[in-house]
């Protein structure tokens, strides 16, 4: 098989470039020349160049292509101008939709977000039928990506094979950037966090993550969506588990979310001033009023997904930190490591 992934580069992107190559496909990944190629460094993959924003550069890597994996996003709740969110996550996505069209791709994966689904409603959990609003999107990411979703079901009534998958929280080793979520691990391991808000996730093994969009492209249908998620956890049992793992100490004060509104209103307007990121970007306390909690059965039951346990991802990322020079490593984990 003959397969083009974009976004390797990232997170979750190079695990299913490395699961496809493990399997033996033929793996080509487009890669920006001022890419960070770090994710993908010794893998067997052919690399082409090109940006998803000019669409003139996409059919060249399209040519011999059987199945496209659509990863790359811009993974950000914070951005000096935020046109540059749209520009990569919807136009982007049309534009690489259009180069598949015209290029006779069988089978395009488009990979979403469970942010386009996990939205506050009464009775059962949110799931693959719910249905969403783009006014109840909470920031640029989650509106472009909730744009960008429409673009792909569109071109699936056009008659394009796109299956949608909507990956969770994922987390485990590999998480060069760090996205959002692999921050909030980073900060615990550095001791920056001495509080909690009241809020959720669902948090998923990246690998499984990754295995899910493989078994989207070989047994979802077309127009589909599918949750590849993995456990409801809040964020409180996120940190005890993180606690259990690294023998820190998890926060005990739990934060109210209209103190850390306006803690963020205050260092947004100090960083706004000084022309640098916020610490604590508005969006993310903003979605942390509710808890992003799904049900992800219908990935089960159509694709065979299988989850594994969140305990030992959220362990592998504890220790990839601590091998790649993030944090520094725990004296018993050292002694482990030289033991083994």
């Amino acid at each position: 098989m003959n397969v083009l992934v974009t976004g390797a580069t990232g997170f979750v992107g190079s695990h299913v470039a490395r699961l496809l190559l493990a399997r033996g496909d033929s793996v080509r990944v487009l890669v920006r020349p001022s890419s960070d190629l770090r994710a993908i460094e010794g893998l067997a993959a052919e690399r082409v160049f090109g940006d998803l924003r000019d669409p003139a550069t996409l059919p060249a890597g399209m040519q011999g292509i059987q199945h496209v994996y659509h990863v790359a996003a811009d993974y950000r709740l914070w951005a000096r101008d935020p046109r540059e969110i749209y520009e990569s996550n919807v136009t982007g996505t049309r534009n690489l939709l259009a180069a598949a069209r015209a290029a006779g791709v069988e089978r395009f994966i488009y990979t979403s977000t469970v942010a386009t689904i996990a939205v506050p409603r009464e009775g059962d959990l949110p799931n693959e039928a719910t249905a969403a609003t783009l006014d109840e999107m909470i920031g640029h990411y989650k509106r472009s990506k909730f744009l960008a979703e429409q673009e792909a079901l569109c071109a699936a009534a056009e008659g394009l094979a796109v299956v949608i998958v909507n990956p969770t929280t994922p987390v485990g080793s590999g998480d060069w950037k760090p996205t959002p979520t692999g921050k909030i691990i980073l900060d615990f391991l550095q001791g920056k966090m001495p509080a909690y808000l009241d809020t959720g996730l669902n948090v998923v093994p990246v690998e499984d993550c990754a295995l899910g969009h493989l078994l989207a492209a070989e047994r979802g249908c077309a127009g589909e969506r599918y949750i590849l998620g993995g456990r409801n956890m809040t964020l409180k049992e996120i940190l005890d588990t993180l606690a259990r793992v690294t023998r820190r100490h998890a926060p005990r004060i739990r934060l109210p979310h209209a103190i850390a509104l306006a803690a963020g209103f205050v260092e947004n307007a100090f960083s706004r001033a000084l022309g640098r990121e916020p610490q604590i970007p508005l969006e993310g306390v903003r979605m942390a009023r509710h808890k992003m909690f799904v049900d992800g059965s219908k990935a089960v039951r159509e694709l065979g997904y299988q989850p594994g346990p969140v305990e030992a991802a959220l362990e592998r990322a504890v220790h990839w930190y601590e091998e790649n020079g993030y944090v520094r490593p725990r004296p018993n984990h050292r002694v482990a490591r030289a033991a083994a």
